[in-house]
């Protein structure tokens, strides 16, 4: 078909901008090219809008219907970089037997250098998710470094596209260089982000972490446990370090969830005991339907 005869009578924004751009008045310009404006206090409900169209579209494009979800912490290193400040710690106490604050970092630097090992479990489990053929999901992160890069990492060595979520932080401004491209996007609202964590999700892994990998993981509990979401394969790794910060059984005790809530949680210590527990479940849901 010929220019001249569209299919539809209006141009698309995209084929009138690019005819007439050379001669648009930056001091009185179209309203969606105007930053100024879209940035506006009252325009805020549009720039939600925006965060919840963009990846939806965009996913739907590359046919990205299922996901599997990793939470963790950004900040937790490396572990051959975690075995140097445990030395640095140790060589620091050697040399002052006496000062608390040393003592208290050699023991800070021990469970940094424990959380780190399963920065590997985080790779190999990305890398089973990703290969696995009869389910087709989809690794999807934050896009950061630490527990993130480590899972977008896993999915990169199996050949496989990742999602990335990535929110503008000041300290945390851009995604790992495992992520794919395509498949990144930026956040301002940690609200949207997190629903798009989830409208995806047959599955959660969650890695030690702070107060953003907290939320993200309360956020799945609580809307399982409200029956807003279907029920999900929830595996927290590293038991030791969960029941160390979180005391789930104290919030039975105290009469603040029902015991049956812990049914929602299962615990893993190492990426193959994590994936059997997930793609068991997985695999029967698949069988029932």
């Amino acid at each position: 078909m010929t220019e001249e005869f569209q299919p539809k009578p209006f141009q698309s924004a995209k084929q009138e901008i690019s005819k007439i751009k050379t001669s648009i008045d930056t001091e009185n310009t179209l309203a969606f090219l105007d930053q100024d404006f879209l940035l506006r206090d009252e325009l805020r409900p549009v720039r939600v809008q925006l965060e919840l169209w963009r990846p939806e579209l965009v996913l739907c494009d590359n046919e990205i219907d299922e996901t599997f979800v990793f939470f963790g912490s950004s900040k937790t290193p490396t572990p051959e970089y975690a075995q140097v400040l445990v030395e640095e710690a140790e060589h620091n106490c050697q040399q002052n037997p006496d000062d608390k604050n040393y003592r208290k970092q050699l023991k800070h630097a021990q469970e940094v250098l424990a959380n780190s090992h399963f920065r590997k479990e985080a790779t190999k489990l990305a890398y089973l998710v990703s290969q696995e053929e009869q389910l087709n999901l989809f690794v999807v992160t934050g896009g950061g470094p630490g527990f993130m890069e480590s899972a977008n990492q896993g999915a990169h060595e199996a050949g496989k596209p990742s999602l990335a979520f990535n929110m503008m932080l000041p300290h945390e401004q851009t995604a790992n260089p495992f992520v794919t491209h395509e498949l990144t996007f930026q956040f301002h609202y940690f609200a949207m982000r997190k629903m798009h964590f989830l409208v995806r999700a047959k599955a959660v892994a969650a890695f030690p972490g702070g107060f953003g990998t907290m939320d993200e993981l309360f956020e799945v509990l609580t809307l399982m446990q409200t029956k807003k979401i279907e029920r999900l394969p929830l595996v927290l790794f590293r038991k030791a370090f969960w029941d160390q910060t979180i005391n789930f059984t104290g919030l039975v005790e105290q009469g603040t969830i029902h015991e049956q809530d812990l049914d929602l949680i299962h615990f893993a210590e190492t990426a193959e005991q994590g994936w059997e527990i997930i793609k068991s479940a997985l695999l029967a849901d698949k069988n029932k339907s």
